[in-house]
């Protein structure tokens, strides 16, 4: 990728257009001007680019992670979205409850997994619950995480 600022500036406009401008002060504590010199392309804004911790403001707020996308783009990595808001409650009952959770999500995989080389074949049916599992299975690490993150803090 030739021109990395701009294309990062422009992920960061279009995150702070899906927010809205007012609420994206708001949320940042940063003014219209400086928001708008985050995504300028103006040869004296070249070397300005919004604060990670902004970022994580906006993309809570916004639709879609824009930023996050642009930078794993960059690094030739596939997300996987599935849409929660980080701001609803999905991570109630701390580490205990993910460690059943855990457990149940294993067994879930190991049983779909035990069903799929019965015949000795992964059809793409059996592959794409197979995956479906593993991605339920890294929502509850991720939450895991976050909640052993949550108290060593």
């Amino acid at each position: 990728m030739a021109d990395i600022g701009g294309y990062l500036k422009k992920h960061t406009e279009a995150l702070v257009k899906d927010v809205g401008i007012e609420a994206a002060c708001a949320l940042t504590g940063k003014s219209k001007a400086t928001l708008g010199r985050y995504y300028s392309d103006s040869d004296e804004h070249n070397d300005r680019f919004i604060p990670v911790d902004a970022v994580a403001r906006l993309e809570q707020a916004a639709t879609y992670p824009h930023v996050t996308s642009a930078l794993a783009e960059l690094k030739n990595i596939t997300l996987s979205y599935d849409g929660r808001n980080s701001s609803t409650p999905q991570r109630s009952g701390g580490v205990n409850a993910d460690v059943i959770a855990l457990s149940q999500r294993f067994a879930m995989l190991m049983t779909e997994y035990q069903a799929a080389i019965e015949d000795g074949i992964i059809t793409v049916n059996e592959a794409k619950r197979l995956l479906k599992e593993t991605v339920q299975l890294q929502q509850v690490l991720l939450d895991m995480k976050l909640h052993l993150e949550e108290e060593s803090s």
